[in-house]
């Protein structure tokens, strides 16, 4: 289960929690405050703070003393503007906090991000939890032919139970080994130090961490890791921390999703592709210069 009874007590124990303050709250964002969202089998994201919203980007943008202008058509206008043309600073006004238990190997691609403050649960100091992430058959694919990174053909379902069972098997063993090494040797185990026992311990093991990043860094985020081809069990923290943007400054998230996840980068050939295309002409990847593979990524964007 993703959080115990006794943290869901505290989650509620926060919620129920409130105080005055002059600074700027987000309604939205107020709602999600606390609450664990889950995501895969044992996973969550939530919020722990947050500072800043819309009003915050476009104060910058124009470094005014107050709020943002009273016209809501003008301060979503400007954060558009400012999406469009790549201001990035305006956004790194807005931060937020999140608290995430996911996967070890998802860990290690999330830390990839490097221009954001992370503190990780200590294994040298704690006792991992026995969690493994075990996926469903629906997400168990073959090695994509064409991508070395990514998923093929979906596998059979004798394979597929055979992989889970394969996963299952040497998570328990991994994990009945590691608790024998830590436990006490008076008990009958090893007392190996805790730093070193967990080095046995599967990718697939559960590790939980507060990660705080500003606005414009999480958009870079969202905008890999939300993207259809991200790999599945990053992509679904993505997806649920764009809900969270959504709600938490809705004007900057809708110009995020239009210019960024919706949008499309072309290169100089690609453009004058485009340009002999609207004017009716024949173009091959060779009358401009493009690879292959630079070819079949522009006909996906243009349909």
């Amino acid at each position: 289960m993703p959080i115990t009874p006794e943290q869901q007590a505290d989650i509620d124990d926060q919620r129920a929690q409130s105080a005055s303050t002059r600074r700027v709250v987000a309604p939205g964002m107020e709602q999600h405050l606390y609450t664990a969202h889950q995501v895969l089998d044992h996973g969550f994201v939530r919020v722990i703070d947050y500072m800043g919203d819309d009003a915050a980007i476009t104060q910058a943008a124009r470094v005014s003393y107050g709020k943002g202008t009273k016209a809501v058509q003008n301060d979503e206008g400007l954060i558009r503007y400012l999406m469009r043309h790549w201001h990035s600073t305006p956004f790194e006004m807005c931060e937020i906090k999140l608290h995430v238990k996911l996967p070890v190997f998802v860990a290690r691609q999330w830390i990839r991000h490097r221009t954001a403050n992370v503190n990780e649960y200590s294994a040298r100091y704690s006792i991992l939890d026995r969690e493994f992430y075990i996926p469903a058959t629906e997400h168990l694919n073959k090695q994509s032919v064409i991508n070395n990174q990514g998923r093929g053909d979906a596998l059979s379902e004798a394979d597929s139970h055979r992989v889970l069972e394969i996963l299952k098997a040497d998570s328990a063993r991994a994990y009945d080994n590691y608790e024998t090494m830590i436990e006490d040797d008076a008990n009958g185990g090893i007392a190996l130090a805790r730093e070193l026992a967990r080095m046995n311990l599967p990718a697939n093991i559960y590790t939980q961490w507060y990660w705080k990043v500003d606005l414009h860094n999480l958009f870079h985020f969202l905008r890999l890791r939300a993207d259809a081809h991200a790999q599945y069990e990053i992509r679904v923290y993505a997806d649920e921390i764009c809900k969270l943007v959504a709600d938490w400054v809705p004007y900057a998230y809708k110009a995020f999703e239009d210019y960024r996840l919706g949008g499309a980068q072309l290169s100089q050939p690609a453009v004058d592709a485009l340009r002999k295309m609207l004017k009716g002409e024949e173009v091959t990847a060779e009358d401009v210069g493009m690879s292959a593979r630079e070819w079949r990524e522009f006909m996906e964007v243009i349909g």
